[in-house]
């Protein structure tokens, strides 16, 4: 089973909003067995472009505007997408009306693409995922600490030969103060960037002069924080002002002596670092409107934010986070899906609620069914077990549904069961007692559900369908 699909991934953060269009063939691995997405190909790179503000919020109908061209562009306009993702990030994600544009985007592109707002976990995995991954692979012998630079966070991931083990985020990025293009006078400051400057003891707002000590300073404090992270130095973060900006704690300890610690970057800040070091000169003055020049340049003179920089290069830095949400936020299904109905898909937003064994109890069915039916629209169970016998999902099955016949479920609530072989219609059959049972039942197979407490399924294709992952762990 093969076929070309087509991807969309699309980033709108602090600073910036871009979108990336994609082509991959769907094919079975010959090792693994499994569907995967082969030969990614960009077809489409946007060119960044400010997020469109009005007033304080994120301005939907410019938005609307950028989707539009950006899907003609791209040769997606009423043409049907696989997969993808989007992800509105740092202080786009606080924007007042940052769930209207999230739903903005659902209402036009449908449940073809995973939508995340916030969720700085998810942005930490991806951006390691679409820039370090490969890099860390090579080198299993050494850790890699990515940190994804942009206008209003620092996401943080550790990988180790190619997976995450760590993320975190830092309220760390180039726009938390807003400049005059070509000066340092003020024209806004974010919330965290206000606290700071009370907790230095600098009376500065919209309308006043940044002198370069003022800008030292505000800088000294952002590059000390990244450093705690990255050394696993937990006493830095000890004040109220570093707490602040402490949006989710890596928790890292100290790098241990036979293992190195490399650190790599990516995002816009990390974009500015490494086209530095490539021999391009700095942009002029403060030309985004914002301190992030200034902040790559403080960068690249500490020892221990710098000093891997040259020799240790990832891919696509200055894009990391699109691209892994486009690349890496979705799973492909096995070709045995069992759907009660054919309309049962797609679904949004259920929560991964447990793990069954494939000797559970009807202890554990039952209390983990009730979770689900006390879940609005229902929810998901990952059904575990090394290669589960016939006889093991025949009895899990049916005491799945005994359960469920007498507690059912509400019509507008489903249950979908993950199982990582290839047995996904087995286990729909007995546990609808071949398809006697009302219940919408999904069972999806041969997935690696990761650690995340939501799933987004999508529309069958070619009998496999898209899953994505999100609120990570």
């Amino acid at each position: 089973m093969s076929g070309t699909v087509s991807l969309l991934g699309l980033d709108f953060g602090s600073t910036t909003c871009s979108a990336m269009v994609a082509s991959a063939t769907m094919v079975r691995n010959c090792v693994t067995g499994r569907m995967e997405l082969s030969r990614l190909t960009e077809d489409v790179r946007s060119v960044p472009v400010f997020t469109p503000l009005r007033e304080g919020r994120i301005d939907e109908a410019a938005v609307a505007a950028l989707l539009d061209g950006w899907l003609a562009g791209g040769g997606l306009e009423g043409k049907a997408i696989f997969g993808g993702g989007a992800l509105i990030t740092g202080l786009a994600a606080q924007r007042e009306n940052a769930a209207a544009l999230a739903s903005l985007l659902r209402t036009r592109l449908g449940d073809a693409i995973l939508v995340a707002t916030g969720d700085a976990n998810l942005e930490s995995w991806m951006a390691f995922l679409g820039s370090a991954a490969r890099l860390s692979r090579r080198h299993p012998e050494v850790e890699i600490l990515n940190l994804d630079m942009g206008g209003g966070t620092t996401n943080l991931a550790l990988g180790i030969d190619g997976d995450v083990r760590r993320t975190g985020c830092l309220f760390v990025g180039a726009r938390h103060v807003q400049v005059e293009p070509g000066t340092y006078r003020i024209t806004s400051v974010s919330r965290y960037a206000r606290a700071l400057l009370d907790h230095l003891g600098m009376a500065r707002g919209p309308g006043d002069e940044l002198s370069p000590g003022d800008v030292d300073v505000v800088l000294s404090f952002y590059v000390e924080l990244l450093e705690a992270a990255v050394t696993g130095h937990a006493e830095a973060f000890t004040t109220d002002a570093a707490r602040l900006h402490l949006h989710t704690d890596i928790a890292l300890e100290p790098p241990a002596p036979h293992v190195p610690r490399i650190v790599t970057l990516s995002g816009g800040v990390g974009a500015l670092v490494y086209d530095k070091l490539r021999g391009a000169p700095w942009p002029s003055t403060t030309l985004f409107g914002d301190l992030g020049i200034d902040l790559a340049q403080r960068i690249l003179s500490s020892d221990v934010l710098a000093r891997d920089l040259s020799a240790w290069v990832p891919d696509h830095f200055g894009r990391a986070t699109v691209f892994g949400m486009m690349r890496h936020s979705m799973d492909i299904s096995g070709a045995t899906v069992f759907l009660s109905s054919p309309d049962v898909l797609p679904l949004r937003d259920l929560p991964i609620l447990g793990r069954l064994g494939s000797d559970a109890d009807a202890g554990r069915v039952e209390t983990l069914l009730r979770l689900v039916r006390e879940s609005q629209a229902g929810g998901c169970l990952r059904i575990e077990g090394a290669g589960p016998s016939l006889a093991a999902l025949r009895r899990l099955g049916a005491l799945l549904g005994d359960v469920l016949r007498a507690h059912p479920l509400r019509p507008e609530q489903t249950l979908v069961l993950f199982v990582a072989e290839n047995v996904g219609k087995t286990v729909g059959h007995y546990v609808s007692d071949w398809g006697k049972s009302p219940v919408k039942l999904v069972v999806i197979d041969e997935v690696a559900v990761k650690d995340a407490r939501f799933a987004q399924i999508g529309r069958m294709k070619d009998h496999v369908v898209p899953v994505w992952y999100y609120g990570q762990d």
